[in-house]
C-alpha cells in the first residue's frame, strides 16, 4: 500500500467528521472546520491541505450518493470507490440521519408558490457535469434510487410539500374552486393509483402528478415502478412526473411528460419469475 492510500479506518474518520459538520450546517448550527481538521490530523497523521482535499473528495462521493453536500467543499472527482464504501458504512450505521433530515426540511420548506421550477437536465440543454460517470457508477453500485424510494419519510414530504404547491398555484390563478378538490391520492387511497397527487391546470383540465423525491442533485436516478410507466402511456395527457430534488437544503423542481424516454434511459433492475 503506497503512503497516499488512505485506510478504511482513516476513511470513516474523514467520513464520520464531514457527515458531523453537514448535519450542522444544514440544521442552521455553527461548527469549526479547523477543529474537524485538527481531530483528523491527529487521528491520521495527515496533514491538514490532504484533509482538506479528502473532504472535497467526500463531498464529490456523497453528491453519487443523492445527498447534500458541505457548500465549502466543492466536490473534487477521481475519488476511490473505498471512499463511497465508508459513505454507505456511516449511512448503514446511522441509518436515521436521512430520514431525520425531512424534518429539517419541512421546518425550513421555502413557501410552496415560490417553489423554483426548472429545465429538464438532458444533454441538450447542459454539457455533462464534471464527475457524472462516477457519480452514477455510486448511484447503481449502492442502489441510491432504491434507497430514496424506501425512505418513506422522503417521499411522503415530498408529496406533501407538491399537495401545497399545486392548491397555492390555482389559487393564484384565482381557481380556488379547483384547489379545493386537489388530492393527495397516495395518502387518501394508498399506493397503486399510477401517481400520487390528483390535481388540475387552470383551465380544468386533469393533471395526475407522480412525485419523485430526492435530497440529492437533479441528476440523482430515481425509480419508476412498471404501473407508473402503464399510468403515463394510457394517461400521457395529463400524467405529470414532478421531480423534487436538494429537498433538505432549498427544494427545486421539474417535470418530466411522458413518453419519459425521451428524457431518462429506463433500465430494468429486476425481473419477476413466473413458474412454466
Amino acid at each position: 500500500m503506497s503512503s497516499d492510500d488512505w485506510t478504511d479506518l482513516e476513511n470513516d474518520a474523514v467520513v464520520a467528521s464531514y457527515f458531523s459538520m453537514l448535519s450542522d450546517e444544514l440544521a442552521g448550527r455553527p461548527y469549526n472546520k479547523a477543529a474537524h481538521n485538527r481531530s483528523l490530523q491527529e487521528q491520521t497523521g495527515r496533514s491538514r491541505g490532504s484533509i482538506e482535499f479528502k473532504q472535497c473528495n467526500v463531498s464529490a462521493a456523497a453528491k453519487g450518493f443523492g445527498l447534500p453536500t458541505i457548500k465549502g467543499y466543492q466536490p473534487r472527482f477521481n475519488f476511490q470507490m473505498s471512499l463511497a464504501e465508508a459513505i454507505s458504512r456511516w449511512l448503514a450505521r446511522n441509518s436515521e440521519w436521512e430520514r431525520a433530515l425531512c424534518e429539517t426540511s419541512k421546518a425550513g420548506l421555502v413557501e410552496v408558490s415560490s417553489l423554483y421550477i426548472g429545465a429538464v437536465p438532458t444533454v441538450r440543454n447542459a454539457a455533462q457535469p464534471e464527475g457524472l460517470d462516477q457519480m452514477l457508477a455510486v448511484a447503481r453500485r449502492f442502489d441510491v434510487a432504491g434507497r430514496n424510494e424506501r425512505n418513506r419519510a422522503l417521499g411522503r414530504a415530498g408529496e406533501e410539500c407538491v399537495f401545497h404547491y399545486e392548491r397555492a398555484q390555482l389559487c393564484q390563478f384565482g381557481r380556488d374552486d379547483l384547489a379545493s378538490r386537489v388530492r393527495w391520492v397516495s395518502q387518501e387511497d394508498g399506493d397503486g393509483a399510477g401517481y400520487d397527487i390528483a390535481s388540475f391546470t387552470p383551465e380544468g383540465r386533469e393533471r395526475l402528478i407522480e412525485v419523485k423525491t430526492t435530497n440529492g442533485w437533479e441528476r440523482t436516478p430515481f425509480h419508476i415502478s412498471r404501473n407508473e410507466l402503464e399510468v403515463a402511456s394510457a394517461r400521457r395527457e395529463d400524467w405529470y412526473l414532478f421531480r423534487l430534488y436538494e429537498f433538505a437544503r432549498s427544494p427545486k423542481a421539474f417535470e418530466l411528460r411522458p413518453p419519459l424516454e425521451a428524457h431518462v434511459e429506463l433500465t430494468a433492475t429486476s425481473f419477476q419469475a413466473d413458474f412454466n
